[in-house]
Order: C-alpha cells, then structure tokens, then sequence
C-alpha cells in the first residue's frame, strides 16, 4: 500500500468532494457550487499544509471512515465531532497523522452540520470546469462518495501547520442573516416585509446545499401569479408559493420564476451551512451604501 489514495470505508449520509467552487458559468446553467462553510474549508487546508484551492471532503452531520493506503495528514474542523485513527482519539481542529493501512474514523457532529476533512495533498479527482466539487443541482463533479470508492490524492506541496489547534466559530445557536433588498421587494406587502425583519423562523429539516428552508410565518404577496424565470444569486431569499422564505446556497439554481424580497450577506452563509434543523433564524435589514 503505497499509492496516495484513500479508501472510503463509510460514506456517512451525504460526504461529497468540495473546492471553492466553479464561479464564472451561471450563463451556462452552472451555480458556483463548492464548500459551504468556505473558512472552515480553508482553516482545515491549512492545517493539513493545503494551498486554498485543494478539493476537502464535506460531510452532513454523521461524518465518514476512510482508509489510507499511504501514509498521510489530515485535519478535521468546521462541525464539532469526535475524530479516531486506528480505534484510538485523535484530535480534532489539528494536523493528525494517518498511518498507511489505518482508518480515519469522522464521528457524528456533536453541533453544527457540516464537518470537513483536509488531507495532505489535497483530494485528486478530474476537476470539471475548473472545480471538483460535487453539484448535486446540475450533478457536475464527482457523485456523493459511497462505500468503497477511491480517492486520489495530490502531492504534499507543504508541511503541516505547526500547532497543536486553533478557534474556530461554534455553530450558531441562533442564525443571525443581514439581508438587503432585493429585486423584487414590490412583490409583497409591507405587513410582509415587516414579517420578515421582525419574527424569528426556523431551520426547516428540508434544507439542503440547494437551499435553506425555513419554518415560520408565511409572507403575503401583494400581487398575483408568476414571474418569467430571472437571474438567482448565492444568497437569494426566495418565496415559494408556500410563502416560507427559502435561502440560496452553493448549488442553488442560476434562474428561478418565484420573487426575491432580499439577499442574504455572503460572509453570514458560512453560519446558515452550520444551521441545525429547529435553530432559531433572524433576518436583519441592513442599507445599502
């Protein structure tokens, strides 16, 4: 066992491959897709001595065992978790050394959703479109993984992070989002609009890297029927006709026929990709400069 590959022993309920995405190629149907907890992606790169562009493993909250067939360092992070090489604790939030043979054991998060797995080297699959992150929308990139795939690995191109661990953000208790009007604002009444700002929802169990599903209030139209299908957004608020507003993530669709009352603030996605089902959630206006 000496090539750089991992095997994967359990693919968990949903682990798939992520970088940071394919932007530039919403004219040609194809969201941005890639982590969605980009620092913890980062932070976990790092760590494992990764250039900011190697592809990590995503997993959605019971995590995955994987096997190496060389050698390696990997670092865990984003969602808490307890983290196992051959049977024995290992830590998490840290450079950990992989023995070739021995199995990397990612447990079920204690908090958050999504944990990531950095491995020296960085995760080898053929990039599609300049990105090998999995798109579950379009189904670009490589599938889910499954029990038994292999994973290729690139070479180290630096050493591991010299520390034992660093911070990193605690999933939110509550998810705060700042918002901005969006494009069609008009679409709704203002008892709507003040709903939005001032109730707090909840986390659906519906969401997924598509999008963030709430529970709560619906949201009043104040005009009838359907929009031709425009340009959508990472972070778009979107309005079904179930009136529960749903929040654009990394493998949203490029164009939707439903009204956008708001658009979430880049940097608090990160937090909504750590959202549990049944946690509390915010929107807060913020203006325009």
């Amino acid at each position: 066992m000496t090539d750089r590959a991992l095997v994967v022993v359990r693919a968990g309920a949903l682990t798939t491959v992520q970088d940071r995405g394919r932007p530039g190629h919403a004219h040609l149907g194809v969201s941005r897709s890639g982590a969605l907890d980009p620092p913890a992606a980062a932070l976990v790169n790092r760590l494992a001595g990764n250039s900011p562009d190697a592809a990590v493993l995503e997993t959605t909250l019971d995590g995955c065992a994987l096997r190496a067939r060389s050698a390696v360092t990997v670092a865990v992070g984003g969602a808490p978790c307890p983290v196992t090489v051959a049977g024995r604790p290992a830590s998490w939030g840290a450079p950990v050394r992989v023995p070739a043979g021995e199995v990397l054991e990612v447990g079920t998060a204690v908090a958050g959703v999504r944990t990531y797995v950095a491995v020296s080297g960085g995760v080898a699959v053929e990039p599609v479109l300049g990105s090998r992150s999995t798109d579950l929308l379009s189904g670009l990139g490589p599938p889910p993984l499954t029990d038994g795939t292999v994973l290729p690995l690139g070479a180290p191109t630096a050493p591991p992070a010299r520390l034992d661990t660093v911070p990193q953000p605690a999933p939110p208790a509550e998810l705060v989002l700042r918002i901005t009007p969006g494009p069609r604002e008009d679409w709704f009444t203002p008892r709507a609009l003040n709903d939005l700002t001032t109730i707090t929802y909840r986390v659906s169990p519906a969401s997924n890297r598509i999008g963030l599903r709430t529970e709560g209030p619906t949201l009043e139209r104040s005009r009838a029927g359907e929009l031709p299908s425009e340009g959508m957004v990472l972070g778009a608020v979107q309005v079904p006709p179930d009136g529960h507003p749903l929040i654009f993530l990394a493998d949203h669709p490029t164009t939707g026929g439903y009204p956008v009352p708001a658009v979430v603030h880049p940097a608090d996605l990160a937090g909504a990709a750590q959202a549990r089902p049944g946690t509390p959630l915010r929107f807060v206006p913020v203006r325009r400069r």
